[in-house]
């Protein structure tokens, strides 16, 4: 079987003294505690504390970067543990972890690869590369791993040098997993809520009308009207703030931010709720929608996370069988400097409103994102995200925002996974791109040494804190 031991100068430069330099400067960063201001993990999961199912439950099957790769190489989704609505998972973690292993060689050269042979290797002790032939052995290595106290959820929080773990969470969310760890002396962790409001913004939409009732019963307040539908979400969102929540959340299909009158905005609520929506105006209202969220993050100051720009759901018979989050959420082209114009030109330069554009259309970091980033205080370039948290795209992102937005306009590497135990993996393979970012400014006489090690700490500490006002 093929060694696993991943090199210790991976994504470190060719060139020996820039090589060196990078060592340096990432050993500087490579034990700081992570700033996980963005991402997608279930914060019940560390009230519980309970032990993990399995390695398939909990490596594959929630890791949609791993299962729609897998998917694209011919594996049914039913077979990586997929459950269709209404029913059970058919595969079995065993068999779940061996079609990753029959399909091992379908991440070379991809993060996942990366991610997962440092998981692999540096918190679960494998020393093998996963293949059919030993497919069933780390299945078992790991299940006994996985059943040892020190695996449980907390324990790798703690071992993971995790200081702020933000989640993503419905308006209409209890958050009574954030409001139980908040208050539990023997959890030292912090776990942070994300208002997301997608699903309010999106009148035609069939469900749109259940999530408004969801949010009436949540907050107390009426939302058969547009003013109603605003001030339940104003009120939320101050349950978030005491939650500790710090940011907001936001995905559409294009950051067109024109605002309504209220006259307008509650006739075209109205139309929605009786069925008599038009296509023109469900957009108008989605924008206008934007554009409300921007001016409520202009009042209560939480960040406001922006990522338009992605196609949901693009296979519909997927979408259907598996419902969302599934792999079949694809890039479109992006724009940012006409789209938020409205926004910008109303809280752009406001000290309280502060705005993280992301995207997967990489040709924005230098034409749209840097530059807007160059000039309004509230706005920051988030960093590669989805697609373009790879190594490449990474050191491409940092040639082309520095450029105009400096460093200390970014925001911090943003891991966005399900995938718990990929999130140290996710951060060391950021850190060491940087290192090499870095490594070559200063020998190409750009930057001295001295500020590169300065700002190598930064990015993964008080520009994260800062950016996400965490603290």
């Amino acid at each position: 079987m093929t060694a696993l031991a991943p090199h210790p100068d991976r994504l470190f430069p060719a060139d020996p003294g820039e090589r060196e330099l990078a060592r340096r400067l990432h050993a500087s960063v490579s034990d700081a505690p992570i700033y996980s201001p963005h991402g997608h993990v279930d914060a019940r999961m560390l009230l519980d504390d309970a032990p993990f199912p399995d390695p398939a439950a909990l490596l594959i099957t929630p890791d949609h970067y791993v299962t729609r790769m897998l998917h694209a190489v011919g594996v049914p989704l039913d077979d990586l543990g997929l459950s269709r609505p209404g029913a059970a998972p058919t595969a079995s973690g065993r068999s779940i972890w061996c079609r990753l292993c029959e399909n091992w060689d379908a991440f070379l050269g991809t993060p996942v690869r990366f991610w997962f042979e440092s998981e692999f290797s540096e918190v679960f002790g494998l020393t093998e590369h996963p293949s059919a032939a030993n497919a069933d052995d780390l299945y078992d290595q790991l299940a006994d791993t996985l059943a040892r106290p020190e695996f449980r959820p907390r324990a790798l929080f703690e071992a993971f040098r995790i200081a702020v773990l933000a989640t993503t969470d419905d308006p209409a969310d209890d958050l009574s997993a954030h409001l139980a760890l908040r208050d539990d002396p023997t959890f030292a962790g912090r776990v942070v809520p994300t208002f997301r409001a997608d699903r309010y913004m999106h009148p035609d939409e069939p469900a749109w009308r259940g999530r408004l009732g969801s949010l009436a019963e949540a907050s107390g307040i009426d939302t058969s009207t547009y003013s109603g539908l605003l001030d339940a979400l104003r009120s939320r969102r101050q349950a978030f703030i005491a939650a500790g929540g710090t940011a907001t959340d936001t995905g559409v299909i294009d950051a067109g931010s024109e605002p309504l009158d209220i006259d307008e905005a509650s006739r075209i609520h109205r139309a929605a709720l009786d069925g008599e929506l038009t296509a023109a105006e469900a957009v108008a209202y989605r924008r206008n929608m934007l554009y409300r969220l921007a001016e409520l993050s202009s009042e209560d100051g939480l960040v406001m996370q922006l990522h338009p720009g992605v196609i949901r759901n693009h296979h519909r018979p997927t979408f259907d069988a598996f419902g969302p989050d599934t792999g079949h959420d694809l890039p479109a082209v992006g724009g940012f400097t006409v789209p938020l114009t409205p926004i910008l030109r109303d809280f752009g330069t406001n000290p309280t409103f502060r705005i993280v554009l992301f995207t997967v259309d990489e040709t924005t970091f230098s034409r749209e994102i840097a530059p807007l980033a160059g000039f309004y205080p509230s706005v920051y370039a988030g960093a590669p995200w989805w697609f373009l948290d790879t190594p490449s795209a990474i050191l491409r992102y940092r040639q082309a925002i520095t450029d105009s937005a400096g460093f200390t306009k970014t925001s911090g590497f943003i891991d966005d996974t399900r995938a718990f135990c990929s999130i140290p993996a996710r951060h060391d393979m950021s850190r060491r791109v940087d290192a090499s970012f870095l490594s070559t400014l200063v020998a190409t006489h750009q930057l001295s040494e001295e500020d590169a090690f300065t700002i190598a700490g930064r990015l993964v500490s008080d520009i994260p804190r800062a950016t996400f006002r965490l603290g």
